[in-house]
């Protein structure tokens, strides 16, 4: 190691995992309660250092599967936080990821071993450090994102309905959409298949399911709310 580097202070590098899902029709966040200082009793994201020989990314992909035991989640880098006095314990600088994930896929008890669970988005509770600053971007972010490309499906089981797809984009966005845009803008998207399947758990007539066609949406990579 060079003087150069001697001379200069060296800082733990975290990651933080803003892990989204929708939970009985809710968008919510997987938070979990600290069990160990700095900030015991309190509420947090799932985080961890980043270890000696892997990258940013790869720390991230790491911290998700430990907490649900899942892999190849959408997920995307929020940005750095590196105020002097974020982190009680040392000085930290951490890097945010968001997730988007299904709720029927992760491993739940991985979950309740990390005392973990699903919290509303409009009912979080006093978060540590600066988590409420975390998750507020990668709200934006996602919203943003979303708006653009076909991100929020993640969220959804592999069949769905309209309704449902709907519905979750009214719960991204927080605002109505218009029933009738919506159904036509989605017809115009081959990315977005009907199937011979009819779910009939809201009525009794039932509404078709659809799916994500992925290499369709790879060719026509179009999606605009």
């Amino acid at each position: 190691m060079t003087a150069y580097y001697n001379i200069n202070p060296q800082f733990y590098v975290s990651v933080d995992c803003i892990i989204f899902g929708l939970n009985e029709g809710e968008l919510s966040l997987l938070l979990l309660k600290r069990n160990f200082e700095p900030e015991k009793g309190k509420w947090s994201l799932m985080g961890g250092f980043v270890q000696q020989n892997e990258s940013v990314d790869a720390a991230a992909k790491r911290v998700l599967k430990e907490l649900t035991g899942l892999e190849n989640v959408y997920m995307e880098q929020v940005g750095a936080f590196g105020e002097v006095d974020r982190d009680p314990g040392e000085r930290v600088i951490s890097v945010a990821y968001y997730a988007l994930i299904n709720i029927d896929e992760y491993d739940r008890k991985l979950v309740e071993k990390h005392n973990a669970q699903w919290i509303n988005i409009h009912q979080l509770p006093n978060l540590g450090f600066d988590h409420p600053a975390m998750i507020q971007k990668a709200r934006e972010l996602m919203c943003r994102k979303a708006s653009l490309e076909p991100i929020g499906l993640n969220l959804l089981p592999r069949l769905f309905t309209l309704s449902q797809m709907q519905s979750l984009y009214e719960t991204i966005q927080g605002e109505p959409i218009d029933k009738r845009n919506f159904r036509k803008k989605v017809a115009e998207m081959d990315y977005i298949e009907k199937t011979e399947m009819i779910d009939k758990s809201g009525s009794r007539r039932g509404a078709y399911l659809y799916k994500f066609n992925n290499k369709a949406y790879n060719r026509d990579p179009r999606f605009k709310l």
